[in-house]
C-alpha cells in the first residue's frame, strides 16, 4: 500500500471510536488544561497497575487527551487503572512559513508534564482508589512518548533545571510509542512540520533549551524502557526511535525497541489493532 494512504487509512480508523468520558477527572493546576482523567479497571480489580497516559498530536492544541480516551479505556479493560494527562501545549497561528498552529508552549508544557507526574499519586488514591501507585507504567504515543520519556528522566536533567528531581521518580518503567525521542534526528527529517523546534522555542534558542527536553540527551536513566514503534511510520519514522535506541547503548543503557512490521503511526493507540494489544503486552510486561 502507498505510505500515505496506509497513514491516512491508520488514522481515520484511531479517530473513529467515540470518546470514552472518564470516571472521574482531577486538576493539578489552575488552568483548564491542567487536569487528569481517571479511568477504573473494569474488571473491578482493586491494587491494579496505574498507567499514566500522555497524548500525541505535535504538542499543538487541536489535539487533546480525547482522541486518546478509547486507547485509555482499552487499557482499563485490560485491567489497569489509567491516568490521562493533559497539559497545555502551542497554541494561536503559524510560526511565519508554517502551516500549522505552533507546537508547545516553553516552559508551560514541561511544567505541566512534571506537576501532573508529581500529583498523580496523591490524585489517584482520592479519585482512582483502585490504582496501585506503587506500580506505575508511563506511556505516550508520538509528541507524548517524547513527555513520557522526558519525565523518566528527570533525575538526570541538568544541574538548576526547575523540573530536575534528586532521584529517580518512582516508575516500574516507560512504554514510548512511536516517541519523538532524538531530536537531531527529528529536525533532520522535518518530522510534524518542525514542531520540535517550535516546542524549544525557534531556532535561536533550540540550542541551549534541547540539553534540558531531549531525551537522546537525558541518558541513562536506569528505568525500564521500551520503544514501540511502527517499521512503516510516515510521521515519526523509525529512524527517530532508531536514533535514540543508539543513544541509549553508547550510554550504557538498554532500550527495548519492539519493531511491528507493516504498521504505520497510530495503530499502537487504536484499539481495533494487533499493535495495541502489543502494547498492553509490554505494558503488563513492566507492571506485573
Amino acid at each position: 500500500m502507498d505510505p500515505a494512504a496506509r497513514d491516512a487509512a491508520e488514522e481515520a480508523s484511531a479517530f473513529s471510536h467515540p470518546v470514552v468520558a472518564p470516571d472521574a477527572t482531577a486538576a493539578y493546576g489552575d488552568h483548564p488544561d491542567q487536569v487528569v482523567d481517571f479511568y477504573a479497571p473494569r474488571d473491578g480489580r482493586v491494587r491494579a497497575p496505574l498507567v499514566v497516559a500522555l497524548h500525541g498530536g505535535a504538542w499543538r492544541a487541536p489535539y487533546d487527551r480525547a482522541h486518546l480516551s478509547p486507547f485509555a479505556d482499552f487499557l482499563a479493560r485490560r485491567g489497569f487503572a489509567v491516568a490521562s494527562v493533559e497539559y497545555r501545549r502551542g497554541g494561536g497561528l503559524p510560526r511565519q512559513g508554517g502551516t500549522a498552529p505552533v507546537a508547545g508552549r516553553w516552559p508551560e508544557t514541561f511544567d505541566d508534564v512534571a506537576a501532573a507526574l508529581d500529583a498523580v499519586p496523591e490524585l489517584a488514591a482520592v479519585h482512582l482508589p483502585q490504582a496501585d501507585t506503587g506500580r506505575i507504567v508511563l506511556t505516550g504515543h508520538s509528541a507524548g512518548g517524547h513527555l513520557a520519556l522526558w519525565a523518566a528522566a528527570r533525575h538526570v536533567l541538568p544541574a538548576g533545571s526547575p523540573w530536575r528531581l534528586p532521584e529517580p521518580p518512582p516508575l516500574r518503567g516507560v512504554v514510548a510509542l512511536a516517541p519523538i525521542a532524538h531530536f537531531a534526528r527529528a529536525v533532520e527529517l522535518g518530522v510534524c512540520g518542525g514542531a520540535v523546534t517550535e516546542l524549544l522555542g525557534g531556532p535561536e534558542a533550540y540550542g541551549e533549551r534541547a540539553a534540558s527536553a531531549d531525551p537522546a540527551l537525558l541518558l541513562p536513566t536506569g528505568i525500564a524502557t521500551t520503544v514501540v514503534q511502527g517499521r512503516e511510520d510516515v510521521v515519526v519514522p523509525y529512524a527517530v526511535a532508531d536514533a535514540y535506541a543508539e543513544a541509549a547503548a553508547k550510554a550504557g543503557e538498554t532500550v527495548g525497541l519492539t519493531l511491528l512490521e507493516e504498521t504505520g503511526h497510530f495503530p499502537p493507540i487504536d484499539p481495533a489493532t494487533d499493535a495495541c494489544a502489543v502494547v498492553a503486552e509490554e505494558i503488563a510486561q513492566l507492571a506485573w
